[in-house]
């Protein structure tokens, strides 16, 4: 049913869970268009604040609801997201929508194909509104990095959103879109859900295809669903998941059922773990209450509570740091200023070589820079195996540690984040605090395996919000959700409504 006055279908569909829209235009209670055009007009009534999208396809995305509604009409089958708005993160390619990877590299390229991801969201009916900001090739933890400005968090516009994939998360919790999508190399979907107030999936390594999605560090790189709800994120995984021969890392077997795990939620008893090297000094407070909390609660629920120590996690961030630069120097060296996006200098007088400098200096930021050169020098002659080897092997020992975690216990626990939002500017001269942030999230990159966060609280210190993690072994992606739907719905009783609307009001 439509207001005449505003135009806006009622109830308000950019206030209702995916399942629900999708369920109201199934039923048509209101059409794709409708919805389509009620989150547009949030957008521009809120994004000149926010800062979430990067590119809003306006046409693109009502010629998209229009065909849902063309085929509910002539009688098709719909999927179970058929006419849902979604935020894209600006680093999956878009036939004839601009993909700038957050950098001015990119400024203006126009792809001349889909990603596979893309391609599986049209296919599904999926309404795609546009391009969200990131940090440039998604490094960084606050998307401060992106060349075309910090995105700001719908709790509090002075603080960061998270990282990279801060547009994405910032346009669910600013009811900008009930559905995005981001990548997570180091926690890039899980850590900006956890400062947002909002849910985000680390599926399986191999489990969504790369094809299509600019490359970062591509043995870590995880394109991933974010959404407000459990139900929501396991739909979204449904559509975007599955083999796809044109990636040579992806995993050909068959989707976890993680739909079904959504809508069954129990942790009756599971065995969950807690990890002792997750905690201690960096974390603040009200964080750690808010996870001792939802032990607490996980327990009340039927869980068997198992603590475990992982040794070689305290390593893993200083794996992290050499693995994910090595690889991002050898992927960013297509990015030449000769084939595609900018290119400087270029009048006539210069070598190649001078073009190609000049074109870097110009188009990568100070981060991009930071970490090709650190992975430039770790894979370097005489220096390969001292560091980049080296990371490799406490990688195989994150692996093993994992292994036995898991021969213990179905899924482990713990913060996503070790802080909650810091404000814009605070971190930025220091890259060190600001690779702490993903602290907790990097163990399950450099294992492969599946994880999950979903709010758990506010912190009383400052009243923002705090995540939750649950991590599962690979190819166990179900359990992430039947376990996050348990916690979800218990929170939801305990505070009487989803936590974002005690978010202020944009």
């Amino acid at each position: 049913m439509t207001d005449t006055t505003t135009g806006i279908p009622s109830p308000d569909p950019t206030r209702m869970t995916a399942a629900a829209i999708a369920d109201g235009i199934a039923a048509g209670e209101f059409t794709a268009v409708e919805v389509a055009e009620a989150h547009l007009a949030r957008i521009d009534a809120v994004d000149e604040k926010v800062h979430a999208f990067l590119h809003v396809d306006r046409d693109g995305a009502l010629a998209a609801a229009r065909a849902v509604d063309e085929r509910r009409a002539a009688g098709e089958p719909l999927g179970p997201l058929a006419g849902v708005p979604l935020a894209l993160k600006d680093i999956f390619t878009t036939e004839g929508v601009p993909t700038t990877v957050g950098s001015k590299i990119l400024e203006g390229w126009i792809p001349p194909y889909d990603a596979t991801l893309t391609k599986r969201l049209k296919d599904a009916g999926v309404v795609v509104l546009g391009k969200t900001n990131m940090d440039e090739f998604a490094m960084g933890s606050s998307t401060e990095n992106s060349a075309y400005g910090p995105t700001g968090n719908p709790w509090d516009l002075t603080r960061i959103p998270g990282g990279s994939g801060g547009g994405s998360a910032a346009a669910l919790a600013s009811w900008q879109a009930p559905l995005a999508i981001g990548t997570d190399t180091g926690g890039s979907i899980r850590q900006p859900a956890a400062v947002t107030g909002t849910v985000g999936v680390k599926p399986t390594y191999g489990a969504v295809s790369r094809y299509g999605m600019v490359a970062f560090s591509s043995s870590l790189d995880q394109g991933g669903p974010c959404a407000r709800t459990v139900l929501d994120a396991a739909l979204l995984h449904e559509v975007i998941a599955g083999h796809d021969p044109l990636d040579s890392t992806s995993i050909d077997a068959p989707v976890p059922p993680v739909v079904e795990a959504a809508r069954n939620g129990s942790v009756e008893g599971l065995r969950v773990g807690v990890i002792t090297e997750f905690r201690g000094d960096g974390y603040q407070a009200g964080v750690m209450r808010r996870f001792d909390e939802s032990v607490e609660l996980l327990a009340g629920l039927g869980a068997e509570i198992v603590e475990l120590s992982c040794p070689s996690f305290t390593k893993a961030l200083a794996a992290y740091y050499l693995i994910a630069p090595s690889e991002c120097s050898s992927n960013l060296a297509r990015f030449d200023g000769l084939r595609y996006g900018l290119r400087v200098g270029d009048d006539g007088t210069r070598s190649a070589e001078q073009v190609t400098a000049l074109t870097r200096e110009a188009g990568f930021g100070p981060e991009v820079k930071r970490r090709v050169m650190l992975g430039t020098y770790a894979l370097s002659s005489g220096y390969y195996d001292a560091y980049y080897g080296s990371a490799q092997k406490v990688r195989t020992l994150i692996s093993r540690d994992f292994e036995r975690a898991f021969g213990q216990v179905d899924v482990i626990v713990s913060p996503t984040t070790p802080t909650t939002a810091f404000p814009i500017g605070e971190r930025a001269d220091d890259p060190m605090a600001m690779y702490l942030a993903d602290l907790c999230t990097i163990p399950s990159n450099l294992a492969g395996n599946a994880a999950m966060s979903l709010p758990c609280g506010l912190a009383p210190e400052d009243g923002l919000p705090v995540g939750l993690q649950i991590i599962a072994p690979a190819m166990a992606d179900d359990r992430l959700y039947r376990v996050g739907a348990a916690v979800e719905a218990a929170f939801g009783a305990r505070w009487g409504h989803p936590i974002l609307e005690e978010a202020p009001a944009l």
